[in-house]
């Protein structure tokens, strides 16, 4: 069974076939998030640490940083973004024990993300773009680091499903070479609007399957996608990642702190035998039964994991 290891300073969480599905929290990236960009440029911090917070209190096993902002003062993002990127990374891990997803298009804003981050992150990402491949398949390779490989390349993204997939054999084969093995890709397929391309949902499941059948290699996605531009995007949402973790996939960058996609995740993991006497399933039923006083999820997780539960899908580091 492929196993893709990451790691904080303190837990290891495993990515993989056999595993419960992991959950990557999206919140810290400041992409379409206004006031947060806003903050981040002024020195802010408050909500990161926030975001840290909830995000592993509703039971994310990982989490994404971004630190994409646009400075008015200086908006080239390879100056910017490493420094800033070091200073979010820091912060978050001592907030938090989970292993950390370092995100980032600004290769200097990896590596210095790689060079402060304890422990063996995930990184976000590389492309089929050939100058995308010879920039970040090496920091890989140098830090032993898992990378998360996008399915699109030189051309763009294409709608054809059987071109993203030769994107990510393509991704596999020169990591090869390279000598990363297979089971530190973790691809993304992409996931196109359902509300653009009918298909949209199809083509993922699909995809996932061959993916794993085929090249042996975990896979993620950005989950919120499937229901860009639609209302009661969440209940889509909720029904989208219990089917793509039938088909196969092993991890989603998104929202945790959205109950009825929290519950979907637990559903599915105890339906796919990946939930030992159903543990977690009843820890977060009692979450949601004190939600009904009012209480927000958000809240009542915080609640529950002061008070030592419920455990979340992470595991202390091996010892030689």
């Amino acid at each position: 069974m492929t196993r893709t290891v990451v790691e904080s300073k303190t837990k290891t969480a495993v990515i993989g076939f056999d595993e419960p599905f992991c959950v990557i929290g999206e919140r810290i990236n400041p992409t379409g998030r206004k006031k947060l960009a806003a903050e981040l440029e002024a020195g802010d911090f408050s909500t990161v640490e926030a975001d840290a917070l909830m995000q592993v209190a509703c039971g994310a096993t990982m989490l994404d940083v971004n630190a994409g902002v646009v400075y008015n003062s200086n908006p080239n993002p390879n100056e910017t973004e490493p420094p800033l990127m070091t200073k979010m990374l820091e912060l978050v891990q001592g907030l938090v024990d989970v292993p950390l997803c370092i995100d980032s298009s600004v290769p200097g804003a990896l590596e210095a993300g790689l060079q402060c981050c304890e422990g063996r992150p995930l990184l976000n990402s590389v492309t089929g773009e050939e100058d995308r491949l010879e920039l970040v398949l090496p920091l890989v390779k140098k830090y032993n680091v898992p990378v998360v490989a996008i399915s699109n390349d030189d051309t763009g993204i294409s709608e054809d499903p059987d071109v993203r997939f030769a994107v990510a054999r393509k991704v596999v084969e020169r990591a090869a070479d390279f000598g990363i093995p297979a089971h530190d890709i973790v691809v993304d397929p992409l996931v196109m609007p359902i509300g653009a391309m009918a298909t949209a949902g199809q083509q993922v499941f699909a995809l996932v399957r061959r993916l794993r059948n085929e090249l042996g290699v975990n896979t993620t996605c950005g989950a919120s996608n499937i229901s860009f531009g639609l209302p009661n995007r969440h209940g889509i949402n909720a029904a989208f990642l219990p089917m793509a973790i039938g088909a196969g996939m092993t991890s989603a960058i998104m929202n945790p702190t959205r109950a009825v996609e929290m519950e979907a995740i637990r559903a599915a993991n105890l339906l796919a035998n990946h939930d030992p006497n159903g543990s977690a399933w009843i820890a977060f039923t009692r979450i949601l039964d004190a939600t009904k006083d009012g209480t927000s999820f958000a809240d009542a997780s915080k609640a529950a994991a002061a008070a030592g539960g419920p455990r979340r899908d992470g595991r202390r580091r091996r010892r030689a």
